[in-house]
């Protein structure tokens, strides 16, 4: 366990300042779609992802018209305005300033309304019981120890019928070197239980990341009350583990049972 009680407690503030830092440095997943795209959106050429690569299945969406749909941690400017384009009433919850600017200059170009939200989401949602249609929610729950409250607010805040599309990832990114050729460290990884592990993920500015388990992430979803309706693997975009089709994520559909 790292010494420092208050370091351990604040994880997430320091995940939301080492984000922004991400974003001012022009990370991929903090560049928000440009005009011509979202354009195209709204002439029905369009295409997200929960992971790095793969296109969601267009089929595991609602109908988008008037749906009311909620980006959770998916900030950045890049699916949020997709949906909205497409005729969704789109809020979207992060906990990175810079991440929650990039939503808010989309809409501001393209004449849009999206509700912003500032939040953490290891703490309660700021959203009344069976608000949504569908959550949005890609990888992003790598910077959060306890998921099993993630998927719980999920539930709660989804409509009967309701629609839960993850991203997740399986781990394998956290036991290997900067090269991926070489098996370095053990799962789980958690630098809140290791204080070595802590101090590199801060000098390295990789944030405070976990690894989880199939039974967090899978049946996390599933004692909350969630039916799974598909799943598929992806790769990273890049790196010797893309190069010889190793998955690193998986992105799942479930339904809030009616």
């Amino acid at each position: 366990m790292i010494k420092n009680a208050d370091e351990s407690s604040n994880y997430t503030t320091t995940n939301a300042r080492i984000i922004d830092k991400w974003v001012e440095s022009g990370w991929e997943w903090g560049k928000p779609i440009d005009h011509e795209t979202f354009l195209n959106a709204r002439m029905g050429i369009w295409s997200v992802v929960l992971t790095p690569i793969k296109p969601v299945p267009k089929d595991w969406f609602c109908d988008f018209k008037n749906a009311n749909i909620l980006g959770l941690a998916c900030g950045g400017g890049q699916q949020i305005p997709i949906f909205a384009a497409l005729g969704a009433s789109c809020t979207v919850m992060d906990i990175s300033d810079r991440q929650l600017e990039s939503e808010e200059l989309v809409a501001k170009r393209e004449g849009y309304k999206v509700n912003i939200v500032k939040a953490d989401m290891t703490e309660k949602f700021p959203f009344t019981d069976e608000t949504f249609d569908l959550i949005f929610h890609p990888v992003s729950n790598c910077y959060v120890f306890d998921v099993y409250s993630i998927w719980k607010e999920c539930f709660r805040v989804l409509k009967k019928g309701g629609i839960l599309l993850s991203g997740l990832d399986n781990g394998l990114n956290y036991v290997f070197d900067d090269e991926e050729t070489k098996i370095v460290r053990k799962l789980p990884f958690n630098p809140l239980e290791d204080e070595k592990l802590y101090m590199e993920s801060i000098e390295k500015d990789w944030g405070i990341q976990f690894s989880h388990s199939i039974e967090e992430q899978i049946g996390g979803q599933i004692k909350a009350g969630f039916i799974l309706e598909d799943i598929y693997q992806d790769t990273n975009n890049i790196g010797n583990l893309h190069d010889f089709n190793i998955p690193t994520f998986y992105s799942v559909k479930a339904v809030k049972p009616l």
